[in-house]
């Protein structure tokens, strides 16, 4: 059967599987291709996670486990045996954190960028805060999307709200809002990721915001001692969009995990694998 998974492949190599996060696609990934370079040893497949982008809601009503199991198999399709690592963003944070428990020894680097830990009501937030505000900026915006832009924006320039018109607003704008409303209200997966298999050993990577009023910085915590090889960063001045408001710093942290999976890589040759059903 084909996976009916949209995806944006670039290069060629190991696979690196980008998983965006809730309402937006896989376009808001897309500005780490800057961090390969043209010959990079890495596959990326950027995913349009079932009722996103492209890709079709592939069961209702939408759901955690659904959404998992979507992916689940589009890996076993497309990346087959192959070792593979996997980034993901907000509620693609929880699902990357998913493909790991399952897949095992398959799966040799996590990327996790402000991801999903807990179901909403239990979730400790800061306040939204807005450190940078151009009403200049928002007054020449369309209404919508100074709206959007407006609800999720920690330092408020010309240049984040480029990064988040061409990168965040096109899935904003073209999702299933039927299947999001069905996913939002089964926005957690029946089991805890960590409870599966033990510990990841992996080189991992998770990078919070300190003003992300969306999923959060606190909770993200209690996963640390569930990846021993992780380097977690909480940035100041960034919200849920890390990779838009502290580039500099998100962009590098990601360059330094690549690099410790290509070590890892040369120093244990090929991976063994298992792959779920």
């Amino acid at each position: 059967m084909t996976s009916p998974l949209h995806a944006v492949v670039r290069g060629s190599g190991t696979p690196i599987l980008f998983l965006h996060g809730f309402t937006v696609d896989h376009r808001i990934l897309l500005p780490f291709e800057q961090d390969f370079a043209p010959d990079a040893p890495w596959e990326r497949l950027y995913v349009d996670l079932p009722g996103f982008g492209e890709s079709p809601a592939v069961a209702r009503p939408s759901s955690a486990d659904a959404t998992l199991a979507a992916l689940t198999a589009f890996v076993n399709e497309r990346i087959g045996s192959r070792p593979f690592a996997v980034v993901g963003s907000s509620f693609g944070g929880l699902m990357a954190r998913g493909l790991v428990a399952g897949f095992g020894d398959q799966a040799i680097g996590l990327g996790m960028l402000c991801p999903v830990v807990g179901p909403l009501a239990s979730r400790v937030l800061p306040a939204k805060t807005v450190l940078q505000s151009d009403p200049l900026l928002l007054a020449g915006l369309a209404p919508e999307d100074a709206r959007d832009y407006a609800a999720m924006a920690v330092l408020q320039s010309e240049e984040n709200w480029r990064l988040f018109r061409d990168f965040a607003l096109p899935g904003i704008r073209c999702h299933d809002r039927e299947a999001a409303a069905e996913l939002a209200e089964r926005f957690d997966l029946s089991f805890v990721p960590e409870e599966r298999g033990g510990p990841f050993v992996g080189p991992s990577l998770m990078v919070t915001g300190r003003q992300d009023h969306a999923v959060g910085f606190a909770d993200q915590l209690s996963l640390i001692p569930s990846y021993p090889r992780l380097t977690q960063l909480t940035l100041d001045a960034c919200g849920h969009n890390a990779h838009f408001d502290q580039p500099e710093l998100v962009h590098a942290a990601f360059r330094e995990w690549l690099a410790r999976m290509a070590g890892s890589r040369r120093a244990a040759g090929s991976a063994s694998v298992r792959r779920p059903s």
